[in-house]
């Protein structure tokens, strides 16, 4: 990656887009477009991070940012942060799998008879096979599959989708994504899984693809999905077959599960992790007043997106692999801070307060880039008066203008009204400081934010959001209302204060852990973090989490006593909760064990 931004860099110095020669210091129209243009083109190929077009949109930035003067600020004198990052997940050369029913033996192919899920486990397991029909438990609805079967140390084997069907209104729908049927079959004390589409759901006997969720946390078991035809014989020994045993589960409405007779696997599973690079682009202006220059002014957007789109990446038409050129999300962003920068640079001796611009990758992954740069900052985070953060700035419809984290300082009301007095914008203000974009990592952190949003359209995530369909007079004026109000913020005395927002959002502007979910803890998952465990980022005030003592750093080992690995199994657990649970909580603190206990609340 290093190699090939250098080699990037010193094509676009030679050859400049025209963009970036731009010398005017006020905030236009034309530029953003023009900004716009590049980084939402077909060129750049959806800017995937670790991409070779999110390399160039990372060198297109630091170009302008260099001819206008600004000082670079990430690793040994660039303008560019890197990180690595898992980018995919790709079966590996060892996995095997051998059925052995009543004596015969089967050795099934990888890839043609079976393949491993994205997020299985890597071991080696070897147990006899019990059906539990699509894995769901769910004893509030009356349905269990592994009520009265016994899975401790065994391969069990499911259906994919729901006992009711696989359409999207499934009264079992959040039972039935794949990872976490794995849980489940996971604490109910089985050893592996294998995952089968039913005649009943699908005419082919395809494998689904092995893709990656956003981010790679494994199940803890071995996990795959096999054929019909591979499977079937070994049902066909107990006098079942897997269309007999779907019509009976729909037709009674209850489970049909039973340890398959004579039957064993023995499984090994290899899923290789594909480790990417990507960078940030930070760069910085140092103030001029003797006491505040040492004070820093953040100002944010990503500038990443989905790439070619496909499973896992993100995108609403998942099944479309086309280049998702994301103009709005956060091509918008990225051009309105292009242009903040240039224009606070122009603003030379007059500047108080140091500024510096982060253009961030990796935040369609889960803010990893802005959750990188916390733990690196270029100026010590305690020296960060407040972060603004643009992302998807380019539609202002109606004049609507969302800015989250109004709450998160006593300065911001009043500001964000002034400079708006003109009632340019309708404003729709979200206290909350956490939600899924780049100023959450740095609300974690005690810092007052902003988030400047004009909200979500029927292009977001789709190949559709083309630079064409932007409102650019709009972003002017979006971008020149962020310009008036860092403005004063740099030229106030005293630095805003912070303050921490008890209350959840329900909007994109919201977040932490209580999203689609009847109940919250009232954390906000770190869901960069690789451990075993699931490390926490936010703790909302008066929260459970809070209320029981937890802490900001925390790692969450286990949940009423069931393990979680990581995210994936926390949001799984958060689903079979409900509020009024006392739930013990087993979590790491400094290398330490400790056990607390939560009182779930109902989400807001």
């Amino acid at each position: 990656m290093r190699l090939l931004i250098f080699s990037l860099a010193l094509v676009f110095l030679l050859g400049t887009p025209l963009s970036a020669q731009t010398s005017g210091s006020a905030i236009t129209a034309p530029e953003l477009r023009e900004h716009v243009k590049y980084l939402a083109s077909d060129e750049l190929e959806g800017r995937g991070s670790g991409t070779e077009g999110n390399a160039k949109a990372a060198v297109y930035i630091a170009v302008d940012l260099k001819i206008w003067g600004l000082k670079p600020a990430g690793d040994n004198g660039t303008f560019f942060q890197t990180f690595d990052f898992t980018s995919a997940v790709k079966p590996g050369e060892a996995n095997a799998l051998m059925l052995e029913t009543g004596g015969k033996r089967l050795q099934l192919k990888p890839d043609k008879d079976f393949r491993p899920f994205g997020f299985s486990a890597n071991d080696t397991v070897s147990a006899p096979i019990v059906f539990v029909g699509y894995g769901v438990s769910a004893p509030e609805k009356s349905y269990d599959d592994y009520e009265g079967v016994d899975v401790k140390g065994k391969i069990v084997l499911m259906f994919r989708f729901a006992p009711d069907g696989s359409a999207p209104n499934s009264d079992f729908q959040k039972y039935t994504l794949p990872r976490n049927k794995a849980r489940v079959a996971r604490d109910k004390g089985a050893v592996g899984l294998m995952m089968v589409t039913g005649p009943a759901d699908a005419a082919d006997d395809d494998l689904p693809k092995v893709a990656i969720d956003q981010g790679a946390g494994s199940s803890g078991i071995p996990a795959i999905s096999i054929t019909r035809a591979s499977i079937e014989t070994s049902l066909q020994y107990s006098g079942w077959s897997l269309a007999a045993l779907q019509d009976k589960i729909r037709g009674e409405k209850k489970p049909q599960s039973f340890e398959i007779k004579d039957a064993h696997a023995s499984l090994q599973t290899d899923i290789v992790r594909v480790t990417s690079r990507t960078s940030n682009v930070v760069a910085y202006i140092e103030g001029n007043d003797p006491v505040l220059k040492d004070e820093v002014i953040v100002l944010g957007a990503h500038m990443d997106h989905l790439g070619k789109g496909g499973p896992g990446s993100g995108s609403m038409v998942p099944d479309t692999i086309a280049i998702h050129n994301g103009a709005d999300d956060n091509a918008s962003g990225s051009a309105a801070l292009l242009e903040l920068a240039q224009a606070f640079y122009a603003r030379g001796k007059t500047l108080k307060r140091s500024f510096v611009f982060i253009f961030f990758s990796g935040e369609e992954l889960g803010t990893l880039g802005s959750g990188f740069y916390v733990t690196a900052p270029f100026f010590p985070l305690k020296q960060t008066v407040s972060m603004i953060n643009l992302d998807m700035v380019g539609r202002l419809q109606k004049k609507t203008l969302n800015i989250g984290g109004s709450g998160t300082s006593p300065a911001w009301d009043s500001l964000l009204r002034k400079y708006n007095a003109d009632t340019a914008f309708t404003l729709v203000l979200n206290p909350d400081g956490f939600g899924p974009s780049d100023h959450a990592s740095f609300y974690g952190k005690d810092i007052p934010v902003l988030f400047f949003f004009t909200g979500v359209h029927d292009d977001y995530h789709k190949p559709t959001d083309d630079w064409d369909k932007l409102d650019y007079e709009g972003e002017q004026k979006i971008t020149q209302y962020v310009y008036n109000i860092v403005s004063e913020i740099d030229s106030m005395a005293v630095r805003p204060g912070f303050t921490r927002v008890a209350s959840p959002a329900a909007s994109r502007s919201g977040g932490g852990d209580s999203r689609g979910f009847s109940v919250t803890l009232g954390i906000v998952p770190d869901v960069a973090e690789s451990s075993t465990g699931m490390k926490i980022s936010g703790i909302r005030p008066n929260g459970p989490a809070e209320k029981a003592g937890m802490k900001t750093g925390d790692i969450i080992m286990s949940m009423a006593g069931k393990k979680v690995l990581n995210v994936y199994d926390y949001m799984g657990m958060l689903g079979e909760l409900k509020a009024g649970d006392s739930v013990e909580i087993e979590i790491e603190r400094d290398g330490k064990p400790l056990k607390l206990t939560a009182v779930m609340q109902k989400r807001n």
